[in-house]
């Protein structure tokens, strides 16, 4: 492989990894937070980025203001979720927390299937993120820079609020113990639904961005990218914010490059997030930042 080369699939794979870490986190602070893994993290990603195609298409609005609303409707759409499906079982077995949380899932799915239909839709792409930037020999889309840029901007507003406001303070304190928390006055409640919230708008920023960067929309396709960001959450140590982002990454990073080298096996570019997902469960099965904690019974 040559330098040009090297450097256009590099760029690629930092992009991807930049989504990956996007939906990833999503993942992680909920884990964090219920211990809960939210199996419709994809489908809410899903739902960010028909949003955003309906509001350019249909309403013709802006596409600032659109992806704007799209967030704003993807939060609603998660909090709903969460108090539907979640809340009710808040204090059942986390068996069947986890069975609602995959009925929750494919009841998504197949709503978005009815409702916006099984064509393939097209998310327009403004010039701004369409552009061809060459640097030397290397031509680069200029969503290929803007997505990493968007993570870390994301990453550092959330570990503000995490780490420097008492509702930051709150999350940790309910992530350690609920009922410690209650007893501390802390609105439990109030704190599962602002996660998901977090959660929900992360994942619409997600899915806005891998649909300008893969314009083609399925209400499938929270599924596969759903899958791997939970893997990349399990690699940089589930529950762990900076964990999250260090294992999309990864993965994306090895993925692309993996692909680049041996082309002939990107017939198999989904199955090497789960070999690692493999390698990781039994080599280091609390992730790169995860720490061994004592599951409550």
């Amino acid at each position: 492989m040559d330098l040009e080369l090297f450097l256009q699939q590099l760029a690629n794979a930092i992009s991807l990894g930049s989504l990956y870490a996007l939906l990833a986190i999503g993942y992680t602070m909920v884990y964090g937070i219920l211990r809960l893994i939210n199996f419709a993290h994809g489908d809410i990603f899903m739902f960010g980025t028909y949003m955003a195609f309906y509001m350019m298409t249909s309403f013709l609005l802006p596409w600032g203001a659109a992806f704007f609303i799209a967030i704003i409707l993807t939060i609603a759409f998660g909090v709903l979720v969460e108090k539907a499906a979640y809340k009710p079982l808040r204090n059942s077995p986390r068996m069947s927390i986890m069975i609602s949380a995959i009925g929750a899932s494919f009841l998504i799915e197949n709503l978005a299937i009815v409702v916006f239909g099984g064509r393939p839709k097209s998310l327009p792409v403004p010039d701004l993120f369409n552009r061809i930037i060459h640097i030397g020999n290397v031509s680069v889309v200029s969503i290929t820079f803007i997505t990493p840029i968007i993570t870390m901007v994301a990453l550092a507003v959330l570990m503000f609020i995490v780490n420097k406001t008492k509702t930051g303070m709150a999350m940790r304190a309910v992530s350690k113990d609920y009922e410690a928390a209650r007893l501390m006055g802390i609105d439990v409640n109030f704190i599962i639904t602002f996660t998901f919230a977090i959660g929900s708008a992360l994942a619409a920023i997600g899915g806005i961005m891998w649909g300008l960067k893969y314009p083609s929309l399925l209400p499938l396709m929270g599924v596969m990218p759903g899958l791997k960001c939970f893997i990349a959450a399990v690699i940089g140590g589930i529950g762990d914010i900076r964990g999250a982002v260090i294992g999309g990454f990864i993965l994306g990073l090895i993925e692309i490059m993996l692909i680049a080298v041996f082309p002939e096996l990107t017939g198999y570019r989904d199955a090497f997030a789960f070999v690692l997902l493999i390698v990781i469960l039994l080599v280091k099965p609390t992730g790169i930042m995860g720490k061994n904690i004592a599951e409550k019974v």
